[in-house]
Parts: structure tokens; sequence; C-alpha cells
């Protein structure tokens, strides 16, 4: 479920509070869902009830626990949880379903994306700096996915920021455009880049190249299915769990968004191609085995999970190769 099908569903469940009585307001146009704040739990949160506590004359902790209910039987909805003056924090069900091999083939690299952030403009200061020119970009790439726009302003030294990554120690050009990015991207902004040849070479200790090898391995299954004349085709998928951080996806891109975070994402794609590099063994037929429906739902699988790989590797500005 993404943010913005979390919005109509946390206006739904206003709308059906007002229609029982419960409560007496006029249902807004939008209802803010973003990464759960300092103390909050889950994989979203709100501020309706804050947001309609005075015009329904009540407090935002009753409001809040008039929705509570609504929400929580909502398809898609695990568990809903009041914190603070009255925020409610969403947990979703993790899908193995088909469903959502489905939405994310649908939706392509726009998986995830979605308008959260309802066209707010960020602006962000930044010192004069190549990593954070490199990670103001990104983050304007992730905001962007979330429905809003950042103006980045460079300022001179000793005026305030908004945003200071520890600079690399060395310049991080010689590594090439990708692994320069990556190597920027990757750590937190507190955290300083390492600049060294590791990000270069094709090995499963450098993580930049297991995002890449999982994305480009999806890829060539696609292509050895064609020769074995099948394609994909979402479905059941026996014996083949779907990787919990593809349904992770929109919540992570939405909490690297809110954060201003785009080493949250660079973290969550190594996730997602070790869960992904897995079962890509057991996509293709082996030996006399004839292709089943079995084998079309586990490649519908894996263009699903390269998909994200690629989607969120051009929201680092990084490219995703289809031969590695």
């Amino acid at each position: 479920m993404t943010p913005g099908e979390l919005s109509r569903t946390v206006l739904c469940a206003v709308r059906r509070a007002v229609d029982a009585g419960e409560l007496s307001v006029a249902v807004p146009a939008r209802a803010v869902v973003g990464a759960p704040g300092p103390g909050g739990r889950g994989d979203y949160a709100t501020n309706i009830a804050l947001q309609l506590a005075r015009p329904a004359s009540q407090p935002p902790l009753r409001v809040a626990e008039i929705l509570r209910p609504y929400l929580a039987d909502t398809d898609g909805v695990a568990d809903v949880v009041v914190t603070g003056p009255g925020f409610l924090n969403l947990c979703l069900r993790r899908s193995a379903s088909a469903g959502l091999v489905e939405e994310i083939l649908r939706l392509g690299e726009g998986y995830g994306h979605s308008d959260a952030l309802g066209g707010d403009v960020v602006e962000l200061r930044i010192p004069r700096e190549v990593r954070a020119a490199v990670v103001a970009d990104a983050v304007g790439r992730i905001v962007g996915s979330q429905g809003g726009r950042l103006k980045v302003v460079e300022v001179g030294a000793g005026e305030p920021v908004d945003l200071r990554p520890v600079p690399a120690s060395e310049d991080p050009a010689r590594l090439g455009a990708d692994a320069a990015r990556w190597a920027l991207l990757h750590p937190a902004v507190h955290d300083r880049p390492r600049i060294t040849a590791d990000l270069l070479v094709q090995r499963e200790s450098n993580p930049l190249f297991r995002v890449r090898y999982a994305h480009a391995r999806t890829r060539a299954l696609t292509r050895n299915a064609a020769d074995l004349g099948f394609r994909s085709q979402p479905g059941p998928l026996p014996g083949v769990e779907v990787p919990a951080p593809l349904a992770d996806h929109p919540r992570v891109l939405l909490a690297a968004a809110s954060h201003r975070a785009p080493d949250r994402l660079a973290r969550h794609l190594v996730t997602v191609a070790d869960a992904v590099l897995a079962f890509l063994p057991a996509v293709l037929p082996r030996g006399a085995e004839k292709p089943s429906a079995a084998h079309r739902a586990r490649l519908a699988l894996a263009e699903a999970a390269g998909t994200v790989l690629a989607g969120g590797l051009s929201l680092l500005g990084i490219d995703a190769p289809e031969h590695l």
C-alpha cells in the first residue's frame, strides 16, 4: 500500500466515522501520511486527528480513538496505534501475493512514488562542497518522487546550513561517476565516506556491485526465458516467498524523502539485492523441465525486483546496466 493509497484510506475512515455519527466535521480534501516521527511506530503515521480536533470540538486523542477501528478494519493494515497527542501510526501487512508483483510491474520504476509531500517546496541550505552537492541532488530526486520539490541554496563558510555531510577525505572522481556517487551516498551524512578502489571490483564484498549485479541478473533471466519460449505472468509462488523489502520500498522512499537521507535508500537497495539473489536460481526450468505457471510467476517476481533496483538506483543518480 502506497502513501497515496493510505491517504485515501484515512479519508475513507473519516467519512465512515462521519456517516456513523461519531464525528461531526467536513471531510478534508487531503490527509497527510508520512514517516512516523520521534516516539512513533509502524510504517506510516498521520496527524489527521489533530487536524480534525478543533472542527470536531473534541480532543485529538478522542478523535484518534474514533478513527482507529475504521483504519484497523482496512485491508492491508495490520495494526493501528495512537501515540503522542493523537498521531495514528499504521502498521501494514506484508503481502506475499501476486498482487504486489502485479502492482510493481504495472507502475514500473514509479512504484513507491506518491504525492505524500503534496507539492511542498523544501529549501535546503548546504555548504559549497562536493559531497553536499551530490547528497542534495539525490535528496531532490527522492523528494520529487514523493510529490515535493527541493530548492537547494549553496551558502558560504560560516553561514547556517540545513545539511552538512562529512566531506570525503579525497576526491572521489577517480572512481568514475557511478561509484563516486555511491561512495558519497551510501554512508549516513554523519559518517565519512571511504574513497577506495574496492567499489570498482566485481565481487560480493562490494555492495554497489551486488545491487547492479542483481539487477542485471533479473534482466538476463527475462532474455533467457524468451529463448525458452515463455514470458512472465504474476501468480502463486509455491516454494518462493516475496522478499519483504519489495513491499517496504514505498515506506523507505518516503522516509528517505522526509529525513533528507538518501543513505536509507542506498542501504535498502543492498537489502533488496541480497534477498533477490537468493531466489534467482529457482526462476528458470532445469534440465528437461518444461516452463510452467510457477516459472512464469517466479520470472514476474524477478522482473519486479529488478524494477525496484533500477528505480532506486535512478533516484540516486546511478546507472543500472542490463549487462554486467
